[in-house]
């Protein structure tokens, strides 16, 4: 809202000319561009796509020092990555037709994308593509629950992708990590109030850990209003 719409565009097309060329150089290719996200696709393997990630954190990481420099705002993206089958092609009509791709897997990666924001995360993969990963200690996961994304039935495996440099709070959330699995763990075996008072002590250890601080509070309110029918779903703003 700072900018007006040429500084937006302007704005949008020097980030996306530092980030585009990242995916590319890990076998990637961007399907889309929207608004200012992207959709991207990593036909060789899931590891493809968690580098071009990390890689896209770190061009953050030295973007947002220039921006200080210059007296401005830090820029924050969320990424969330997903693996299955998908099917590319031509939608529209006659007179209007684009490719695109669809599937169930594509509309769970836009979802992962989605609760960045809730967990306040950068980046977040499912169990799917942590087990196609070839290199799993490349980086360090935090699990972040059995969800329910919006619009489906089934739970999906979230991970929390965590590495020094690109985390501000990693030693915290790395320290605090057993505890907060562990009441994970507690929460989606509906076991509130254990969950609560672990949940409380990640928070103590480190008062950013927005992860902990969404739990909690849903552990308050399903403590005091009994737990409702949708209580594993996650939906930003909810």
């Amino acid at each position: 809202e700072q900018l007006s719409p040429k500084q937006n565009f302007d704005f949008i097309n020097a980030y996306l000319q530092r980030m585009s060329p990242l995916i590319r150089m890990n076998s990637g290719f961007i399907d889309k561009y929207i608004g200012d996200g992207m959709m991207a696709l990593f036909p060789d393997s899931p590891q493809t796509a968690l580098e071009a990630a990390l890689e896209m954190l770190q061009e953050l990481a030295t973007l947002n020092a220039e921006r200080a420099e210059q007296g401005e705002t830090a820029i924050q993206i969320g990424i969330g990555l997903h693996t299955g089958l998908l099917m590319l092609g031509t939608i529209g009509e006659a007179e209007r037709m684009e490719g695109t791709v669809i599937s169930d897997a594509v509309n769970i990666a836009a979802r992962l994308e989605g609760i960045t924001k809730v967990f306040g995360t950068t980046l977040v993969i499912s169990e799917q593509t942590r087990a196609g990963l070839d290199d799993p200690d490349r980086c360090w996961l935090r699990f972040l629950g059995r969800i329910k994304v919006k619009g489906k039935d089934a739970r999906v495996g979230v991970y929390e992708v965590l590495e020094e440099g690109t985390s501000p709070d990693f030693a915290l959330r790395q320290k605090t990590q057993d505890t907060f699995e562990a009441a994970v763990e507690a929460y989606f075996a509906q076991d509130l109030a254990t969950a609560l008072s672990a949940f409380q002590a990640v928070l103590a250890s480190n008062p950013a850990d927005t992860a902990a601080e969404f739990y909690i509070q849903r552990c308050e309110r399903f403590l005091a209003q009994g737990i409702p029918e949708q209580w594993d779903t996650v939906t930003p703003g909810v």
